[in-house]
């Protein structure tokens, strides 16, 4: 007799109750509890971004969530999602799932995912794409590589094992993800090909570099999510964030972006890129279980100066100005300020395995591969 024949049974259900949410984010915690490089995410976030709470994504979205359990015993989680926004843009009918979690149990794996993509199917999706939480615009991808030190702050992390039971059900590789480490060291090494691309560029254009203005902070950070919406039309899987998403991952960010980490380039006084570093504050995050109340929101306001990672989350530029180096002038500006806050290493991520253009330069200058993250699609069929 087999040991899955002696088990307890395996049911699948929807989350369609306060109670099935709660065990949803208990699962994270347990599939973690002693893994010394797991991070709590901030949790009021992650029920936002689950839907379980109010997330202006879902304004152009629908979704689904699902729990398998063996006998009582909750053992497995995902999130079905239907993006509109990206099959009206890319003339699909892709669908997605995202915050996987799962016991090392492949037959539970492989029943949720049949529940998750047997939804799809059933509101007329042909394809599915994942694991994204819950799009491209927020955290996504599967940790395949780089499981021996902690993620930073918005970068997925999960168990080794979880590739083995993606793709046991069918799942292939769409795209990989790739995180690159910075050592402050390195600025002594600097390719001297791509100062005198920063020379140039910024002579040519007559490139102005500022930090986010404080006294203007919502219009800058709302030129910076224009900037990121538009130069990123052509790249993989996008999908440009709406209007209330924008005005709501402004309102996020206001509290987390430190001015002197960002940098906007300006020709002739006119916003034309974006330079944006978050601290890491998965350092402090951990210290606080992932909780904002009653007082972990002042942990992250009062005690970012400890932290020394830096995650330069996304240098962009105008479609018109991109390939000139502006991407590198916008990023040259922040370099000096990230020196004096105390940053020791700063994140590339993520970077596309199939943009050559970035990861050539961030491999010139001397960065070091140490995370990939896989995206996975499968047909419906």
């Amino acid at each position: 007799m087999s040991l899955n024949s002696m088990s307890p049974s395996l049911q699948c259900h929807p989350v369609d109750s306060r109670r099935d949410q709660k065990q949803f984010l208990d699962l994270e915690c347990r599939i973690y509890r002693e893994d010394p490089n797991w991070v709590p995410p901030l949790w009021m976030v992650r029920k936002e971004l689950l839907g379980f709470k109010y997330h202006p994504f879902y304004d152009n979205a629908e979704s689904q969530a699902f729990l398998v359990r063996r006998g009582d015993r909750v053992i497995g989680r995902v999130l079905a999602i239907v993006n509109h926004a990206h099959n009206q843009l890319h003339e699909e009918k892709r669908g997605f799932f995202g915050f996987y979690e799962c016991e090392d149990d492949q037959a539970a794996s492989d029943e949720m995912l049949s529940s998750a993509t047997k939804w799809l199917a059933e509101r007329g999706m042909t394809d599915v794409r994942g694991p994204v939480h819950p799009s491209l615009n927020y955290e996504c991808g599967l940790l395949v590589d780089g499981f021996d030190t902690p993620p930073t702050y918005m970068i997925p992390y999960n168990r080794d094992y979880y590739e083995r039971l993606i793709e046991s059900f069918g799942f292939t590789k769409s795209q990989d993800l790739y995180s690159y480490d910075a050592h402050i060291d390195i600025l002594d090494d600097i390719d001297p090909k791509l100062q005198f691309v920063i020379d140039e560029a910024t002579r040519r254009f007559k490139v102005k570099c500022r930090p986010i203005d404080r006294r203007n902070f919502a219009k800058d950070v709302r030129s910076f999510l224009e900037i990121y919406n538009l130069s990123l039309q052509q790249t993989w899987g996008y999908v440009p964030m709406s209007e209330k998403e924008i005005d709501h991952q402004g309102k996020g960010l206001r509290h987390l972006i430190v001015p002197e980490l960002t940098s906007i380039a300006e020709i002739d006084g006119k916003p034309v890129g974006a330079g944006f570093g978050l601290l890491d504050f998965n350092q402090l995050i951990k210290k606080i279980n992932g909780r904002l109340l009653p007082l972990g929101w002042l942990t992250l306001l009062t005690q970012k100066r400890k932290i020394d990672r830096l995650r330069l989350i996304s240098t962009n530029v105008l479609p018109e100005y991109q390939k000139w180096g502006l991407g590198l002038v916008t990023l040259a500006r922040i370099l000096p300020d990230a020196v004096v806050f105390g940053i020791r290493v700063g994140e590339f991520s993520w970077v596309l395995e199939s943009n050559q253009l970035s990861r050539g330069t961030i491999e010139r200058g001397g960065a070091q591969r140490t995370k990939v993250h896989r995206i996975y699609d499968k047909p419906l069929n």
